[in-house]
């Protein structure tokens, strides 16, 4: 396994809570010297991430190292559009060959940018600002209130899709940018290295999504090249272009581009996808009231279980993703469904690395035996598949809106917490129907204990860990989950079962009423308590995660 760090320089160039916390707030004027930063640094287990590519003809692994090259010019759109001084800083940190400067440039990599994701976003490098929460997509200066009234105006009421960034005009006024043009050089550029990917694939519809995304970049409209994207069929799995709203941290409106590049695990892709055949039928027994669940789901749901190649910008920063569940184009999602990626060699290192250590800690030796891969990676996959159930397009007041506007900042913490709760209730429901093997009905709850200390540690500021706190403070207030006198933490089955169901209602109806009220409460209880801290206090040593060499993605490229 290598330990050295990445090098920044093809970054550079592309690019022209945790346990132990060890900073403070955002904004802090201290900054931590070299040990301390390399003790930060640690919490990251460098792993080289492979895949096998002996079955891909020539001409298909050229085209996988075209798309290599476009994603990583998604690493200098991501860091432009979280804030407008990361290329400046990245270049600075680049020319200090210093040793602090070198371990600020290693951590600068992995958080994408100068603050600390696992520290509440505190700053680690030297003239950092407070971390901005609209990021770069807002006008500096501009007021979170300032933008709502002109989102909420006339004017501003078309501003509000995926892919525009807000500016000030010559007048001053407030006006929305395409994406296109706002990032035109660097897209043009991206959408060029697809062309080149799809005149050399021998596969059709691989082909036609890279010449429709790269048709997108230039057009603004992503519509032709999601609906190319979810009838994928390929070998080749890549995910490319503007997604996750997680950075606006305002309103959860603006995408950031992002880049999965993925070969397709045919084996256990064919062994999941009869998981989605089951939807409807979850769907239906949602514990929600019946007025709130969806008659007719899309019909188009795929799965795919794939092995990473390479990913960047917001797909690789800090907390590295194991799977996610695209386009977030409510109409996709109405009319197609959404599809499911599964990235199982990421899943894998995750759960060697970094779980199966925790459970040692956590877990009494009776329940470490109920700690299994298989459990964790079909919870992942549940959960994946559950953020396309539930409320999505709602009614409030008589007027047509969305979960996510109504929701506003909590939207991406609640849908989080929403996917891994009722994953593990549509688990229970698949068990009882004899669907998942007995081996992973046995150890879905006990690994998902272990696993909720290891997500908790992403911090509170993050969508995931808060989502992991809400849940466990629920469970842990129900009695489901309970310390035991050693410090270790079992829990009680059937209370297990009864406080997952309620939570699920609970979320659920708080999105499909649009209550902000009820999505607030909720999110109190997204906090790190006494009882937990102190078990994350004993994970000091344990890797927080990942931080993956991606040495088949080198090998096309060089």
């Amino acid at each position: 396994m290598m330990t050295k760090p990445r090098s920044p320089f093809v970054f550079v160039v592309s690019c022209a809570l945790a346990a132990p916390v060890l900073l403070g707030a955002a904004g802090d004027t201290a900054v931590p010297d070299l040990t301390t930063l390399r003790a930060m640094t640690a919490r990251f287990a460098p792993v080289e991430i492979t895949a096998d590519l002996s079955a891909l003809p020539a001409r298909e692994r050229q085209a996988l190292g075209k798309l290599v090259q476009a994603a990583r010019l998604m690493d200098g759109l991501f860091l432009q559009q979280a804030w407008a001084g990361n290329t400046s800083m990245l270049l600075e940190l680049a020319a200090d060959r210093t040793p602090l400067g070198q371990a600020r440039l290693h951590y600068f990599l992995i958080n994408k940018g100068p603050w600390s994701e696992l520290d509440h976003n505190a700053a680690f490098v030297p003239g950092a600002p407070a971390r901005p929460e609209g990021a770069n997509y807002y006008p500096a200066g501009a007021t979170k209130a300032e933008v709502e009234a002109w989102l909420d105006s006339p004017a501003g009421a078309h501003a509000r899709g995926f892919f525009t960034a807000i500016r000030r005009g010559e007048d001053g006024r407030l006006e929305a940018v395409p994406y296109s043009l706002e990032y035109q050089g660097t897209l043009a550029e991206a959408a060029t290295r697809l062309r080149e990917a799809a005149d050399l694939t021998e596969q059709p519809s691989l082909a036609r999504f890279l010449r429709a995304r790269a048709d997108a970049f230039l057009s603004n409209d992503y519509y032709a090249s999601d609906v190319a994207w979810m009838q994928l069929d390929s070998s080749i799995e890549p995910t490319i272009g503007p997604y996750e709203v997680y950075a606006d941290e305002w309103f959860n409106l603006k995408a950031a581009f992002e880049a999965f590049i993925a070969v397709r695990d045919d084996a256990e892709t064919k062994k999941l996808s009869t998981f989605g055949q089951h939807l409807q039928g979850l769907e239906d027994a949602l514990p929600i009231d019946p007025k709130y669940r969806n008659p007719t789901l899309g019909a188009l749901a795929p799965i795919r279980v794939v092995n990473e190649i390479f990913a960047a910008g917001d797909g690789n920063h800090a907390v590295q993703t194991a799977a996610f569940n695209l386009p977030n184009d409510e109409r996709i999602v109405r009319a197609m469904g959404s599809k499911r990626v599964m990235l199982r060699n990421m899943q894998e290192a995750k759960f060697n690395q970094v779980l199966v250590p925790i459970a040692r800690i956590v877990l009494p030796a009776a329940d470490r035996g109920k700690v299994s891969f298989d459990a964790f990676f079909t919870h992942t996959v549940m959960h994946e598949l559950m953020h396309g159930l539930g409320p999505h397009e709602i009614t409030v007041g008589g007027r047509q809106t969305t979960v996510r506007q109504e929701l506003k900042e909590t939207y991406s913490t609640l849908e989080e917490a929403k996917a891994d709760i009722s994953g593990l209730w549509a688990l229970q429901q698949l068990a009882d129907q004899g669907v998942i093997s007995s081996t992973v009905a046995r150890d879905m709850y006990t690994t998902f204990l272990a696993s909720a200390f290891r997500a908790i540690r992403f911090g509170v500021n993050e969508a995931h860990g808060r989502g992991i706190a809400i849940q466990l403070n629920y469970l842990l207030d129900h009695g489901a989950v309970h310390e035991n006198p050693d410090g270790t933490f079992s829990l009680d089955q059937p209370k297990f079962k009864a406080a997952m169901t309620s939570l699920t209602h609970d979320i659920m109806t708080a999105q499909a009423e649009g209550s902000y009220a009820a999505a607030k409460q909720l999110m109190a209880l997204g906090v790190v308590r006494p009882q937990v801290r102190k078990v994350l206090d004993r994970l000091k040593d344990v890797p927080v995660d990942i931080e993956p060499i991606f040495t088949t993605a080198n090998e096309l490229t060089k």
